[in-house]
């Protein structure tokens, strides 16, 4: 092997570098049409979760993993993250 040849397991990963959007979902919820018209604002949309239950994440409309919802601290305090609890096998599914 010359010097300008890389080995394969070296050569960087083109993906690596790219972003991709991670949508999290808390939870659902299904109201009449005429009772979503009416909100304004302070109106209050129950969903189906309850704030300890777990958060989905998804990749498009593919479930990736789940996670707990976490307060972050310090520098970053207030804001909103994930503590992922389960990944999901791309080729099975989670659970």
């Amino acid at each position: 092997m010359n010097d300008t040849q890389i080995p394969k397991s070296e050569k960087p990963n083109p993906f690596d570098s790219v972003p991709i959007e991670v949508t999290v979902s808390v939870g659902r919820a299904r109201p009449l049409i005429k009772d979503l018209l009416n909100m304004g604002e302070n109106a209050v949309l129950t969903l189906d979760k309850r704030i300890e239950d777990p958060v989905d994440l998804y990749v498009g409309d593919q479930l990736v993993a789940r996670g707990l919802l976490e307060e972050m601290e310090g520098d970053q305090a207030g804001q909103l993250a994930v503590r992922l609890t389960e990944i999901a096998d791309l080729h099975n599914g989670i659970g």
